[in-house]
């Protein structure tokens, strides 16, 4: 079966590049219930991101996958109500009171566990499943032999879900208490205040204000992991019996969404006509902001291995601009996004072409005026383009 591909949503400008670069379904949350707090849709934002969804032929699944209080447990039937109401397709849960929840008041939505339940065992899965469960998320820490086992013992019609690319936890399947400890931000209320990116030092008790490096190369980032990217290994993880790719990053930017979806839409795609994936489209994770990647704990039980020089992200690109429209012969009325000039070498992004390099020509305000730059956040910009470009291509330059 040709695995599903789901891909993030913190807004709707994220929603629109996901879908726009080939998502087959979307999963956001609001700014309750769910484990990213500050990446949530606010109220009437719900109907038209689930709309969206349908309109692109994709599926709507919304996050609910916090530890409940009891103010919670007491509010979230009226919000499962509401997302059956707009048509929402699923709802992501961790806690086995929000699961009868979901079944009680919004029996129409499909059920998925999160990956914080933390599941490593087929058993576990038949349970859930056996409870209403119509989806798994499974625990980020499993080797891709173990899935293959899950996927052996449990019922076809139970699906499998794993990430694929993007950020790691330092703590098992993301639960985490140190965010809580340092700084009063509940990690499992979706408040995370990422403790395990800190660079840190040793402190005796009888020298308080002497601060020692950790490790003896200088290295005191003793907990940041690194990304997660499985784009060569697409096919291994659709013959473990994984039925949905999921890419980590509603925290992210719509950059990232875009270009992180297309690629893995390419390497999905030539896995199930049985093709290797082109180099061009391997390079695109490269393109977007990333720690140093690893295949997690797909294929080392020792897992992605931290990397102890700093917790900064790195990329090769950045965004330059989005584009409004365009048409036959190339005419484009851009918004700037980050500053470039007359002369630079760009690369234009698109849903259906490789990218294309070109040099930035003719730039013009949209009052018709040349420019030399484009020195203004969100400035409407005239520019020829190589090739006809669909609204929401992305524009990009080397760094």
């Amino acid at each position: 079966m040709k695995p599903e591909l789901l891909s993030p949503a913190r807004d709707m400008e994220q929603l629109i590049m996901s879908l726009t670069y080939g998502a087959d379904a979307v999963y956001f949350g609001a700014s309750k219930f769910g484990l990213r707090s500050s990446a949530g849709f606010i109220p009437g934002e719900l109907q038209a991101a689930v709309d969206l969804c349908h309109t692109h032929d994709a599926r709507a699944y919304i996050t609910c996958n916090a530890v409940l209080t009891n103010d919670d447990a007491r509010e979230l039937p009226g919000f499962l109500q509401e997302l059956a109401d707009i048509g929402a397709d699923a709802v992501i849960v961790s806690d086995l009171g929000a699961l009868e929840l979901v079944k009680k008041h919004a029996p129409a939505l499909d059920i998925h566990i999160s990956t914080q339940a933390g599941v490593m065992n087929y058993e576990t899965a038949r349970a859930l499943h056996g409870l209403g469960a119509s989806r798994i998320v499974l625990a980020r820490e499993l080797p891709l032999a173990e899935i293959a086992r899950i996927r052996e013992n449990t019922p076809p019609e139970l699906a499998l879900e794993a990430f694929v690319h993007g950020a790691m936890c330092v703590s098992f399947s993301g639960r985490c208490l140190l965010s809580n400890y340092l700084t009063g931000r509940d990690a499992n209320r979706g408040e995370c205040a990422q403790p395990c990116r800190w660079k840190y030092h040793l402190v005796e008790a009888t020298r308080p204000n002497e601060y020692w490096e950790i490790s003896e190369d200088g290295g005191t980032y003793i907990m940041n992991s690194r990304d997660m990217c499985m784009i060569d290994h697409v096919s291994d993880m659709a013959a473990a019996g994984i039925t949905c790719l999921k890419i980590e990053g509603r925290m992210k930017s719509f950059y990232y969404a875009a270009v992180v979806t297309n690629a893995y839409r390419r390497a999905i795609d030539a896995a199930e006509a049985g093709m290797p994936l082109a180099d061009i489209w391997r390079d695109e994770v490269n393109k977007v902001s990333h720690r140093d990647y690893s295949t997690g704990f797909y294929f080392d039980p020792n897992g992605p291995g931290e990397y102890h020089g700093d917790a900064m992200y790195f990329s090769d690109c950045e965004v330059c601009a989005v584009v409004e429209s365009c048409d036959e012969s190339g005419n484009a009325v851009l918004t700037q996004r980050n500053k470039f000039s007359l002369g630079d070498e760009l690369e234009l992004l698109t849903p259906m072409d490789e990218p294309v390099k070109f040099i930035a020509e003719d730039l013009r305000d949209s009052n018709g005026s040349e420019l030399q730059s484009a020195p203004h956040p969100m400035m409407r910009l005239q520019l020829k383009l190589p090739i006809e470009a669909p609204k929401y291509s992305i524009l990009r330059r080397y760094k």
